[in-house]
């Protein structure tokens, strides 16, 4: 099923169940469940029934989350949870989606944007956890918390570092003389790629995931509307993006954006097996690079932050913050357990997940058992000084990517259409104004 179509999909599901979910869920409804004790929890407490709850994330159960469960259940016989996996794609989503809207078993679930956030907050199905006073989300969580509150509310809590970078294969960079970056742009990581690539090796590799971050950065700058109120997506980096990126899949130091598609690359196992020398992903490859028994390799990773689209150091925002968004699912009949488990979850319950690289937000949990976690028997097989400095270090601002997905959708399919060489730059930068304004006139 084609992503346009996976997309109809879920509108028509939207909209035949949506008004069921909204109206159940209003912003009244959710605060006087979140601030009773659920019938089950009740019945539980009287009858000895245990809660039987149900958690959907994106991360495979082996790489952290049956972990977390284990360890829960076994001092929780009255709450018992168990994992969902879901794949964060489209075909992913859609399916959580639908599960949530169908009224399928779904008491927690993990968010991992603020455009997938936002739209199960417009459906009803996240819960509003303004009525739940025990506990201080951005006390806990520090300041950029607020990037994931929708019309200044919470309907969850952040729970790990959000951190996307760039990995290098140290060997090749030894080789041709280059250094580790700590700060460089997009035209400088384009000398990098043509004198890294090969043969048969990429200079660079893109997780789909991460491939338009630099553009939001440039945007989440300069706003993605000019102070008239009209579309700025042809705002010039926009097309510094354009054009940077088209020239090195031309020159072939990184691969073309249709092939990417069409097969599906595997952009992590490529990097992993060298062949590529640097890729553009996030925190969540530990658990590829860490496995290497499947991932076998003899050199050492480098870090290196995402670079800029602008050549001025000063503009930079990298993407970041905090990340995995648990909310609870506002139709749940176990809200109360469900917080319960998330408290615990947010507050360092979700260790056993930083060996896949994410690491706790929360002020309560151990950074240091996290990163021993992390690194595991690997640690000489990672450039240390790099990786805390990614993790750590970097003071560059951070944004959470909350565009609207119908704007994530327009801007998609125009630039597929340039890399895919069905129009030019100026083509492109002007049907994106054109169908971002449409928008625009729709949201007044």
């Amino acid at each position: 099923m084609t992503k346009r179509k996976n997309t109809m999909m879920l509108g028509a599901l939207a909209l035949t169940l949506g008004l069921t979910a909204c109206g159940n869920t209003s912003g009244d409804t959710a605060s006087s469940g979140a601030s009773t004790t659920s019938p089950s929890t009740t019945a539980t407490a009287a009858t000895g029934k245990v809660v039987k709850l149900k958690m959907w994330g994106g991360v495979p159960p082996e790489s952290g989350p049956q972990a977390v469960v284990d360890n829960w259940n076994a001092k929780n016989p009255d709450i018992q949870v168990e994992y969902e996996r879901y794949v964060n794609d489209d075909a992913g989503n859609l399916k959580l989606d639908t599960a949530l809207l169908t009224g399928q078993s779904v008491d927690l679930f993990v968010n991992y944007s603020g455009t997938a956030l936002k739209k199960r907050v417009d459906a009803g199905v996240a819960l509003d956890m303004s009525s739940y006073t025990d506990y201080n989300i951005e006390q806990k969580m520090g300041s950029t918390a607020k990037d994931w509150q929708v019309n200044g509310k919470y309907y969850g809590i952040p729970t790990v570092k959000s951190t996307f970078f760039v990995w290098f294969n140290k060997e090749m960079l030894d080789q041709v003389g280059l250094k580790v970056p700590t700060s460089w742009s997009w035209k400088e990581m384009q000398d990098y790629a043509t004198k890294l690539k090969g043969d048969k090796r990429f200079g660079l590799v893109q997780h789909l995931e991460s491939f338009p971050d630099s553009l939001d950065s440039a945007l989440t700058h300069d706003g993605y509307t000019k102070k008239d109120g009209s579309s700025n997506l042809d705002n010039p980096m926009v097309g510094t993006w354009l054009d940077t990126l088209s020239a090195m899949m031309k020159d072939k130091s990184t691969p073309m954006l249709g092939e990417q598609l069409t097969t599906k690359m595997p952009v992590e196992t490529m990097f992993l097996k060298g062949e590529s020398a640097m890729l553009n992903a996030g925190s969540w490859i530990f658990r590829n690079s860490n496995n290497l028994k499947d991932n076998p390799r003899t050199f050492k990773i480098a870090f290196a932050p995402v670079p800029r689209l602008d050549s001025n150091e000063q503009n930079a925002i990298g993407r970041g913050g905090l990340g995995d968004f648990v909310s609870i699912n506002a139709k749940s009949t176990n809200k109360d357990a469900a917080w319960k488990f998330l408290k615990w979850y947010a507050d360092g319950g979700l260790l056993p997940l930083a060996s896949g690289g994410r690491i706790p937000a929360s002020k309560d949990a151990n950074v240091e058992d996290a990163l021993k976690l992390l690194l595991g028997e690997n640690e000489s097989t990672y450039d240390i000084p790099s990786l805390k400095f990614v993790l750590f270090e970097n003071i560059t601002p951070t944004f959470t990517r909350n565009l609207p997905q119908q704007v994530m959708d327009l801007r998609r399919e125009e630039y597929e259409k340039f890399f895919l060489g069905k129009q030019d730059t100026a083509t492109t930068l002007a049907s994106m104004v054109k169908r971002h304004t449409e928008y625009l006139k729709t949201t007044k």
